[in-house]
């Protein structure tokens, strides 16, 4: 049996499982393209051909995975089907499965928790452009902590976006968080003040907020060093994390993004926002492949609980469970 028929076992025994219908409903979108696409190929082409790779290539790549992690994937199963004296597309279905998940997991360890500090307060940096719900997913993150019964604080590290702040606050409200705020400062100074705080009154988590800039990348840089330096002097070991926070409707247009952060700062991890909305849900794929960053949330709906600590097994049961 292999690794898909195995997950697939578990999870379909537990279809009750409150994280697994969350995962269920949000990847919807993309397992009906993803189970028609292929389950229309494997009616088209009973035995394994190039025909068959060629147009199983073009499914995958619409699906946002990536040429270059496409290609190697085809790769692979051409390999296995080689190997394996696979001939019936059908018998293809599960290795297409199960080398998806190979392709994430890599023989590495998936990290996907927060890197909490042993002592004193954890600092999470977010970095992202403008419009990817950078703000929302902090407010989302400390909802998640508070109800884990963590003391947190929120700093509104943004003094450009008009609104920034006054969200910042209205998550601050609903969650029962303190929000660190100043008009008249620069970032690096609010967040100085904010940190001296937290370390003074024994806050558990520091949830910073940065503006969305990546025109000017040379400005950008030269802010999140100095933000760097700044919760270093004050909390040892800070950031413990920085996220970046990436729109999974944007697609390729996201992994760039990606990849020009991760030139500018230390990415620890990656926010994917937006996933119930797309049915390209194979970016996350292309985001390991490309970048070897883990995915630590994904945005499964609009509610404050519908991020979720991001979870490979369900995430490909989710995509794949009708196949």
């Amino acid at each position: 049996m292999g690794i898909f028929n195995k997950i697939k076992n578990i999870f379909s025994t537990n279809n009750k499982d409150p994280e697994i219908q969350k995962y269920d409903e949000g990847l919807e979108k993309s397992r009906k393209y993803f189970s028609n696409k292929i389950n229309i190929l494997n009616s088209k082409y009973k035995k394994v051909s190039n025909a068959y790779f060629e147009e199983l290539e073009e499914i995958l790549i619409m699906a946002d995975i990536g040429v270059n992690t496409v290609m190697e994937f085809i790769d692979k199963l051409k390999k296995r089907v080689k190997s394996e004296n696979i001939e019936d597309t059908e018998d293809l279905k599960e290795v297409i499965v199960d080398e998806m998940f190979i392709i994430y997991v890599n023989d590495e360890i998936v990290v996907n928790k927060i890197n909490f500090a042993s002592e004193g307060p954890t600092v999470i940096l977010f970095v992202g452009v403008n419009g990817v719900g950078k703000t929302t997913t902090i407010g989302k993150i400390a909802n998640k902590l508070v109800n884990d019964n963590k003391k947190v604080m929120m700093v509104a590290g943004d003094t450009f976006r008009a609104g920034a702040i006054e969200q910042l606050k209205e998550w601050g409200a609903r969650t029962n968080s303190y929000v660190a705020s100043s008009e008249n400062k620069d970032p690096s100074s609010v967040i100085f003040d904010a940190c001296k705080k937290a370390k003074d009154e024994n806050y558990d988590v520091v949830l910073i907020d940065t503006a969305g800039r990546l025109q000017n990348k040379v400005n950008l840089m030269s802010e999140l060093e100095k933000m760097n330096k700044v919760i270093g002097k004050v909390i040892e070991g800070g950031p413990h994390e920085t996220l970046l926070v990436i729109d999974a409707t944007t697609g390729q247009n996201g992994i760039s993004q990606a990849k020009e952060f991760k030139n500018i700062t230390n990415i620890t991890g990656i926010v994917l926002t937006k996933l119930d909305g797309t049915a390209k849900g194979g970016i996350v794929l292309a985001i390991k492949e490309n970048l070897n960053i883990p995915v630590k949330f994904i945005g499964l709906g609009e509610k404050a609980e519908d991020l979720r600590v991001f979870d490979i097994e369900k995430y490909i049961y989710g995509l794949f469970k009708d196949m």
